[in-house]
C-alpha cells in the first residue's frame, strides 16, 4: 500500500493547505477563517521574539510542498527545507524552480476544480533548497542553523525522543527553534513506547506532551513563548480536519 504522503489525494490537498486562497479552502462566512495560513502562521507567529533578519540561516523540517520554506526565505538568506515525502519534495522543487503549479482539489465525490499554487514574487527562490531525507538521520554537512522549524513533525516521528535530543547540535547558540504540534500520537508512526506524552505511567500519572517537552529540552533550551496555532485541512468542500497545534518557540542556550 502507498503511505498516505506519497498519494495524489495527499499532495493535493497539501497544496490546498499551503497554497490555497481562502475562498478556495473555506468558502464558508462561518467557518473557523483563524486557522487559515497556518504554514505562514508559524512562521511569522514568533517572528517579533526572533528577529528575522538576512544573514540567518533557515531549516524547515518536515516541510511538506514549501510554504513555510518559502515565507522563511523572506527573512533570512537561505533556507532549507527537507521532508520524507518525495512527492512533496518534488512539488515543492517545482515550485522552487518555476514558481508555479497547476494542480486539482477535490470538490466532493469524483468532483474536482482547478487551480494555481504560487509563489509571490516578493521571495526570492534562488534562497531556497528542497531535499528528500529522514528528519531522522539527517544527512552529514548540513550544519547548524540560526532558526529550525518543525510544523507538526514530532508526532510522525519513529522515535522524537532521540530526534530532539540531537537537536542541539543543530542550532547555534542563541539560535531559536520552532515547534508546533497537534500531539496526535499514533502508533501508525510513532511506536506506543517512544511516545513522549499523552499516555499514562506504570504508576497511573498522565503524561502531557508539553510538560514532557520542556522536561527534555531543558538541558540545550530555554523556552520562551508558547500558544495555541489552529489549522484547517480541507478534504472536500464539505469535510475538512479542524485541528489546534501547540506552538512553542525555544532559544538554545
Amino acid at each position: 500500500m502507498t503511505p498516505f504522503y506519497e498519494t495524489d489525494r495527499a499532495v493535493s490537498e497539501y497544496l490546498l493547505f499551503h497554497y490555497g486562497r481562502s475562498e478556495e479552502i473555506l468558502p464558508y462566512a462561518t467557518g473557523p477563517h483563524a486557522a487559515l495560513n497556518y504554514p505562514v502562521r508559524c512562521v511569522e507567529h514568533f517572528a517579533g521574539d526572533i528577529g528575522y533578519h538576512q544573514k540567518m540561516r533557515a531549516l524547515d523540517l518536515g516541510c511538506a510542498v514549501g510554504r513555510s520554506t518559502f515565507e522563511l526565505a523572506r527573512h533570512c538568506g537561505e533556507v532549507i527545507g527537507i521532508d520524507y515525502s518525495e512527492r512533496f519534495i518534488a512539488s515543492a522543487k517545482r515550485l522552487q524552480e518555476e514558481g508555479k503549479i497547476a494542480y486539482s482539489y477535490r470538490d466532493h465525490g469524483d468532483l474536482s476544480l482547478e487551480t494555481l499554487a504560487e509563489i509571490s514574487s516578493e521571495i526570492d527562490r534562488g534562497r531556497v533548497r528542497f531535499e528528500q531525507g529522514d528528519a531522522m538521520f539527517l544527512r552529514e554537512g548540513l550544519g547548524q542553523f540560526d532558526v529550525v522549524l518543525m510544523a507538526n513533525l514530532i508526532d510522525r516521528l519513529v522515535d522524537p525522543r532521540r530526534f530532539l535530543n540531537g537537536m542541539g547540535e543543530r542550532v547555534v547558540s542563541g539560535g531559536f527553534m520552532i515547534l508546533t504540534s497537534p500531539y496526535t500520537w499514533l502508533e501508525d508512526y510513532t511506536p506506543r513506547e517512544h511516545w513522549i506524552g499523552g499516555k499514562q505511567e506504570t504508576n497511573g500519572a498522565g503524561v502531557r506532551t508539553e510538560d514532557a517537552l520542556l522536561e527534555l529540552l531543558d538541558p540545550s533550551f530555554e523556552r520562551i513563548r508558547v500558544d495555541d496555532l489552529p489549522f484547517l485541512i480541507r478534504e472536500h468542500v464539505r469535510k475538512y480536519q479542524w485541528s489546534v497545534a501547540q506552538g512553542s518557540l525555544w532559544r538554545r542556550r
